[in-house]
């Protein structure tokens, strides 16, 4: 090759650097160069050479970024042309090769293969970006060869389980147009599944996510990192499910599962493009139709979902159209009930929820599209009572009971309605309160409709003597209804009363006919007589018919039956139960209340059906948070019901005792009534040692407070998750509370957080995981609390035999919590005397008591490594009693290890002099290198061997996976990723200066070459 061409290939790759350069015009006169030769060999020699300069730069300089562009742009040009399906179909039968095509193209791409295994990580990371470009900017229909094929695809293969992040996601890029998503066996779908389930690196998985192709074995692994622990990862898996998977292609359980979680999510980005993608593309691909996007979900099973559901796109959709869009009403302004459905009762009163909570404004729209308040009463009164009520056999029937059902979510959807009306009116307000009365008094109405209306009921009547008053009432007619008792008619007497009739007519008649015969013969004496005998007769006749009309119409009498089947009481108890919980906390137990406990609440705890038991636990836990006296009577009561009834029974109990020492605290168990007699199962051994100190000990008798709290404790080593977690929810609001102050009951709650037996309960681990942050950072005096438990925890942990599931937890990883739990530096508010003795000093302290107490413990190498962990005080005193118990360990400690940890520990203690001193004395010592490096690599040895506990500190190692953070920033910069945060832009003038500054030119570099050449 002449001068004049390698000139050529030099100052393109010089001019290519310059990004104002015209790249097509250098590809154009350099491909023409290349055209004119005979022999490539020379100039694809020459042109790699100039390459390798680019190859070597890691960082992303412009200059570089350029210089890749313009290879890239000058390889692919010499791919063939796309070819019609008519010439396709001519050069079926002549099989060329690609390197007869473009022989350049094969030649870059073989030399980019043989070098993807460099030691360099910047040459294998440019040449994963430079075949990613390659295979990027080739025609959409472009065919390589075979072979080359399978070379590319095995080295990337390799390349995505490169050490380095940004090689990893060019090579995932790389691999986009590899996918073969039909092949139940391609091994880069097979790659990218594993990445998106194991890559430790989130832009690793955005990369994969933005190229991965939808596939029925794909559509999982993506919906997965909907659930990622980045919020990137998140926010583009919802992305993508936006614009590559069609709603029809996942379940109603993934539809309802990524709605629930992403109009959840902790990120208000995430929530965002939910709400701006994904229920967009959604409605998009239904025509708009709201009624047919609530069909694609389970609205009978997830009301909350859909109803958030349709808010969120309400929220973006203009209020003239959403009454245009609104379920077609009648005149009345009310969907026809024949029309009524699961989907359109709950578009209606999304859409109406939604106009109210604009405000007046709402107000005014709602006026125009709502009917009065009592024409909804009648409506709403019709509906409830065509809810047919079904019998035992009924119920077998699952078609008949799946239509009940279906008609009772209807119902409720109704009742919510109620709130949006206009009930400032007098007379709507009492007609809706006359139905709701009448709905509960209704023996037919569903037992599932009866909280709900007694919530609208009271919302309804604001004063709480009222409410009272109204639930009494309620509850009476319910539980003793007014029965007409009649007496049978006596059939006897009735028949005798009808013959003593007859007797007086035929006298009567017998009288008159002797009368006019008196008359006749002028006898007037005789007629006198007989005139005053007929009187008397007539005036028996009409007693006797009297009587007879009395006997056959006997007065009816009203009496009063009280019930008892469990559904009565039931109902009764959950209207009880919905008055207590809307009562003001500070309103006082009235007489009505008191007879409702006597009379209806207290008998039913003994009763035999359980959920009747259930509800009126609710209600006395309820209720004597209202009262102290009350509390103190039957505290005992719900301390043997926790212990002795079935579980969702004992749990609710559990929730009102807490409830109850959360309020009163523990001076409630100071009344000799209230002591408990609580079932002991333990050992006295135990007992007194899980028995923790109250924190009002002085008024309340010790025995008492001990024997509740030995009780809790027993609850969390129980084998029902259920009651396990509600205990361990319990105790940590106490001690959060500061209802309780005891290291022994926080050292348990760490032990069960790590213990492997509570790994899948999700709530416990998330309920403690929160308390232990919110708890050691709120004050100093919790912190003292942390360090107290330090040491039985770490003992437990150690002690544990090998059967037991806390052999499995990193020990490690346990005192990094507790020691990031204490760090002075961790508290909300930190103390403003900075020479006072922190938390770590007594911790030191107790760890080299503990170190002098047995030198060869196991523990002992654990807290020499956590001493230098320490944030010790400025305080003189503290540092020399330290630095003493340091120097009595170093001379009865013998293990070499330990030994130059605990000295590096006294180094750190010393004056700045004193330090300088020793380390001038010691200067002519020898230094043992191999005992200094073994001390240093053994914390990192061990933080390595981290088990089943490491991923629960993610605070206790704050401060390393920040580092970790910012070096995976630097490695990864996403490229081709979509971004997801918006950055703002600099000016021209100030980013033109930084370019300045910062950007590197190869020229330098070439010209040495060529100089030493």
């Amino acid at each position: 090759m002449t001068a004049d061409n390698e000139i050529e290939i030099k100052e393109a790759f010089q001019r290519a650097q310059k990004g104002h350069n015209n790249k097509a015009k250098l590809v154009a006169s350099l491909k023409s160069r290349y055209n004119k030769l005979e022999d490539k060999t020379l100039f694809h020699e020459e042109f790699v050479h100039y390459l390798k300069y680019a190859m070597i730069v890691y960082k992303r300089e412009p200059a570089v970024e350029n210089v890749i562009e313009f290879v890239v742009r000058f390889a692919t040009s010499f791919q063939s042309p796309p070819k019609t399906e008519e010439e396709e179909e001519e050069e079926e039968e002549e099989e060329e090769d690609a390197e007869d095509d473009h022989p350049f193209l094969s030649f870059i791409f073989n030399f980019l293969l043989e070098s993807h295994k460099a030691n360099s990580h910047a040459v294998r990371f440019r040449v994963c970006q430079l075949i990613n470009k390659l295979l990027g900017s080739m025609a959409e229909n472009a065919q390589i060869d075979d072979d080359l094929f399978d070379h590319i695809h095995q080295a990337m293969l390799v390349r995505v389980t490169d050490k380095f992040p940004n090689v990893r996601i060019q090579a995932a890029l790389a691999m986009t147009r590899l996918q073969q998503p039909k092949d139940p066996d391609c091994p880069t779908i097979n790659a990218y599944m594993l990445i998106l389930d194991n890559d430790s690196n989130a832009e690793v998985r955005r990369a994969v996510l933005s190229c991965i192709a939808m596939s029925p074995r794909t559509l999982p692994k993506v919906l997965a990192r909907t659930r990622d622990i980045k919020e990137n990862v998140r926010k583009l898996a919802y992305q993508v499910l936006a614009d590559k998977v069609h709603i029809k292609a996942l379940t109603i359980a993934q539809r309802v599962s990524l709605l629930q979680q992403g109009l959840h999510d902790t990120s208000e980005a995430v929530r965002e493009v939910v709400c701006s993608r994904v229920l967009p593309s959604w409605m998009l691909r239904l025509d708009g139709d709201f009624i047919e996007l609530l069909h694609r979900l389970d609205v009978e099973n997830c009301a909350q979902t859909a109803l958030d559901t349709l808010k969120a796109i309400f929220k973006g959709t203009p209020t003239e159209e959403l009454l245009q869009n609104r379920a077609q009403l009648d005149n009345r302004k009310l969907i026809p009930v024949d029309s009524l459905s699961c989907e359109n009762v709950l578009y209606w009163r999304a859409l109406y929820e939604f106009i109210k909570a604009k405000g007046e404004e709402g107000d005014e729209i709602l006026e125009q599209v709502l009917p009065d308040a009592a024409t909804y009463a009648d409506y709403l009164c019709g509906y409830l009572k065509a809810v047919p009520l079904l019998s035992e056999e009924q119920r077998a029937d699952f078609t008949q009971l799946e239509l009940v059902m279906t008609k009772e979510f209807i119902a409720q959807q109704l009742i919510h309605l109620i709130g949006c009306l206009d009930t400032n009116e007098e007379g709507g307000r009492k007609r809706v309160l006359a139905v709701l009365q009448e709905m509960l008094a209704l023996p037919q109405t569903p037992s599932s409709l009866v909280s709900l209306l007694m919530e609208k009921l009271l919302t309804l009547v604001p004063d709480d003597h009222r409410r009272i008053q109204t639930v009494a009432e309620l509850i009476s007619d319910l539980r003793e209804p007014i029965n007409e008792a009649s007496q049978p008619v006596d059939e006897n007497m009735s028949r005798r009363q009808q013959v003593q009739l007859a007797e007086v007519k035929v006298c009567i008649l017998e009288a008159k006919q002797t009368l006019e015969d008196c008359i006749t013969t002028q006898d007037f004496s005789r007629a006198a007589d007989l005139k005053d005998s007929i009187t008397e007769l007539e005036n028996r006749r009409n007693q006797i018919i009297q009587d007879i009309a009395e006997s056959s119409q006997p007065a009816d009498k009203e009496t009063r039956t009280e019930k008892n089947d469990p559904e009565t009481l039931l109902r009764c108890l959950t209207m009880c139960a919905e008055l207590l919980k809307q009562m003001s906390i500070k309103t006082r137990i009235g007489p009505t209340i008191s007879a409702l406990m006597s009379s209806l609440v207290l008998p039913s705890i003994a009763n035999a059906h359980p959920a009747v038991r259930n509800m009126a636990v609710l209600c006395l836990g309820t209720c004597t948070l209202h009262s102290k006296e009350l509390a103190k009577t039957h505290m005992v009561l719900l301390l043997q019901i926790a212990q002795l009834d079935e579980v969702k029974i004992r749990i609710s109990a559990l929730r009102a005792i807490i409830d109850l020492l959360l309020l009163f605290g523990f001076q409630l168990l100071s009344d000799p009534a209230a002591t408990p007699t609580v079932l002991h199962s333990q050992s006295p051994d135990r007992q007194e040692e899980d028995a923790p100190v109250a924190e009002e000990k002085g008024d309340v008798p010790e025995d008492t407070a001990q024997s509740i709290l030995v009780m809790l404790s027993e609850f969390l080593d129980s084998e029902l998750s259920d009651l396990r977690t509600e205990t361990a929810e319990g105790l940590a609001k106490l001690m959060y509370n500061g209802r309780i102050s005891s290291a022994k009951m926080f050292s348990r709650l760490v032990l069960l957080w790590y213990n492997p037996v509570t790994e899948g309960d999700t709530r416990l681990r998330h309920c403690l995981g929160v308390f232990f942050q919110l708890y050691a950072r709120e004050s100093r005096v919790h912190q003292e609390v942390v360090e107290e438990g330090f040491l039985p925890t770490v003992r437990t942990l150690m002690n544990a035999p090998a059967t037991s599931p806390l052999a499995e937890v990193d020990i490690n990883n346990v005192v990094e919590l507790l020691v990031e739990l204490t760090r002075p530096s961790a508290l909300i508010k930190a103390s403003a005397n900075t020479e006072e003795v922190c938390v770590h000093d007594y911790l030191a302290v107790r760890m080299c008591g503990e170190m002098l107490k047995d030198p060869t413990a196991p523990e002992v190498r654990l807290y020499a490594k956590t001493l230098s962990n320490l944030e010790l005080s400025r305080d003189e005193t503290v540092r020399k009693d330290l630095q003493m118990l340091l120097q009595q360990l170093v001379q009865v400690v013998k293990d070499r290890v330990l030994l130059r940890a605990l000295e590096k520990m006294i180094y750190q203690l010393v004056d700045s002099k004193e330090q300088a001193e020793l380390l001038s004395a010691s200067a002519l010592q020898p230094v043992d290198v191999n005992a200094d490096e073994v001390a240093t690599d053994d914390p990192s040895k061990s933080a390595k061997r981290a088990k089943r506990g490491q991923r629960k500190a993610c605070t206790a190692k704050g401060g390393k996976k920040s580092s970790r953070r910012a070096e995976s920033s630097e490695e990864s910069d996403g490229e081709n990723v979509p971004e997801s945060v918006p950055v703002v832009r600099p000016s021209r003038r100030a980013k033109t200066a930084a370019l300045e500054k910062t950007k590197l030119d190869l020229n330098t570099l070439i010209n040495q070459e060529a100089n030493v050449s």
